[in-house]
Formats: C-alpha cells, structure tokens, sequence
C-alpha cells in the first residue's frame, strides 16, 4: 500500500485552510481597508497566543504539563519592560523578557523532572508568584523611549492582505511567524523532533533506546521558557509601551486551549490562534461600527466563551502525547 502523501493526511485542515483563504480575500476585495484592520488586529491578538501555545506544544510534546505559561508572560512583560527602562533600549528588553523566561523554564523543569513534583501544582506556584512579584516590585511612571519598531518585508509585505497583515510588523510578530514554521520542521523532520516525540509518547521505550529522557525534558521545557518571556516582552514593548499588574489577561490559558484545538501540532495550533484574534477582532469591530450594541463586558468575555466552546469540541476528538504530565523514573 502506497504512503499517504501529506495532502491526504491532512485533506480536512488543508480544505478548511483553502476556503478560509478564498472568504477572506473575497472579503478584502469587496472592502479592501475593513478587512486589512480586522485581520491586522486579528494577528495583532494571536501572536502573544501562538507564542505561549509554542511553549505548550514543546512542554507537552516533551511530557511536561505547563500550566505555567500565564506566569512566565507575565514575568517576561515585567522583566522586559522594566530593564528596557532602566536601560532605555527596548532590545535589552526583549533579551531581558528571553532570559526571564528561561528562569522560569528552568524552575518548571527541575522541580517536574528532576524533583517529581506534581506538575499542575508547579505550574500553578509559577502563576501565584510571578503575580506576586510583578505586583509587588511594580513602579508606576516608569517609561520606554518607544516601542519596538515595524519592519517591511520585502516584496512579502507588498502582497494584497497577506502582506500588511503578517509582513509589515513588528519584529517579534514576525518572530512568531517563523518559530511556529521551524518548530514544525524540528518537530516532525529532524532527529531532535523525533526522540522528543518519543520521551512524551513512550519514555520508557526512549530510555531503552538510549535517549537521556530526564536530560531531554530538562532542555525542551528550559528553553520554551524564552518563548513565552519574549511573548510577554511582545505584550509590554511591541503591543503597547507600558506594563499593567496583570497584563497578561489569561492569555497563558487561552493558549492551553489553542495548544489543544490544534492537537498538539504546530502549524494548527497557529490557525486556532487566529481563529481566537479573529473572533476578538471582529466583536471589537462591530462594536466600533455600531452595527450591534455589544456592551464592552461582552467582548471581553467572548475569548474565554470560545475556549469553552472549543475544549467542548475537540474533547474526544484529539489525543494528547501518551506520557504527557507522567514523570519519568528510570527503572521503572
């Protein structure tokens, strides 16, 4: 029997794919400046979403539950906004977010992987104390000379839609774009993809084989760690130019949702964060056309209304890693 090209593996997501494309540019074509504000504040909501459910599909391919992706935005927003204003460079920032990350990372990995504590409950003391340190060491009046700067792809930018939407962009917007396009490549095309595939599906087996399972794990769930530090710099240095106690707004939860929706695999995990900015966008704009009277509560809560929605959904109809929140003893 012949192998199944990657077509007619993924025929039902590549349809929707197509049809979603043709709707938007018949949309675009039809009221060309609407439909680039909306799909632009679309993306403008998903990327700090794509981010953080970059760092679950890492975490959870790997075996690690991280429900900790809501604190290390918020940790990252903070670290990042406060060394670009001491230092008056938003690009120390940004670093400053990456490495707060990775602190962060790095705590989730060897207190689950190492020190076998609950997963659940190391994701939630991430969430409790960055809240805590972010709220308590917050300084008001403290200011960033300005915002990270857009860029213009060239010749990608000056495609109709596609191109202002995704291509004239901040650069950790377009970061986004990429990472999720290299993680699908490392996941699925290289050897780091596979074993790392193989300690969240079959640790053990992993073992036999020769794979360093705890080492592994250390490694992936550390370094997603940046990811989510620079989608909390995207919030406080790129999205706006100022920090909030709580800025993050339950985006590291939404995430997990769209991690799931997207069934664990890159590439979907960034349609279903659109699908979210999309949905978001569009409530914002009826409100701003006066085309419905939404109240604003209503808006806010529409995200967290389609996460219900959408776990309600895919429950059943996707299968999680096999190890995922297992901790991995050797031996047994």
């Amino acid at each position: 029997m012949p192998e199944m090209t990657w077509l007619q593996r993924n025929k039902i997501p590549a349809g929707t794919a197509l049809v979603v494309l043709v709707a938007a540019y018949a949309f675009y074509f039809a009221n060309p400046n609407i439909a680039v504000s909306m799909f632009s504040n679309a993306w403008f909501l998903a990327v700090p979403l794509v981010l953080g459910a970059m760092v679950g599909v890492i975490g959870e391919r790997s075996g690690v539950v991280n429900i900790g992706i809501e604190g290390q935005m918020l940790v990252g927003a903070f670290a990042g906004f406060f060394a670009a204003a001491a230092t008056q460079s938003v690009f120390i920032g940004v670093i400053a977010g990456a490495l707060s990350g990775i602190a962060m990372g790095a705590f989730l990995a060897f207190t689950t992987v190492k020190g076998q504590l609950d997963q659940i409950i190391a994701g939630v003391v991430i969430n409790i104390v960055a809240t805590g340190i972010t709220s308590f060491y917050y300084e008001s009046g403290k200011t960033i000379p300005r915002g990270l700067p857009n860029f213009d792809v060239p010749l990608l930018s000056k495609i109709p839609l596609i191109g202002p939407v995704f291509f004239s962009d901040g650069p950790i917007a377009l970061f986004a774009l990429v990472i999720v396009i290299v993680l699908h490549f490392l996941l699925f095309k290289t050897r780091w993809g596979l074993r790392t595939r193989a300690v969240g599906e079959y640790p053990s087996a992993a073992d036999t084989a020769g794979i360093n399972v705890i080492a592994l794990r250390l490694f992936n769930v550390t370094m997603a760690g940046t990811l989510a530090g620079i989608a909390g710099a995207y919030l406080s240095m790129e999205a706006t130019s100022t920090f909030e106690r709580g800025m993050s707004s339950g985006r590291g939860f939404l995430a997990l949702a769209i991690l799931i929706f997207g069934a664990w695999r890159p590439l979907r995990a960034l349609a279903a964060a659109l699908f979210f900015g999309f949905m978001s966008a569009s409530a914002s704009q009826l409100q701003a056309s006066n085309v419905v009277n939404i109240p604003q509560q209503f808006i806010n809560l529409l995200p967290y209304v389609l996460t219900l929605v959408v776990l309600a959904a895919a429950a059943g109809r996707v299968r999680a890693p096999g190890a995922v929140g297992q901790p991995f003893v050797k031996g047994d």
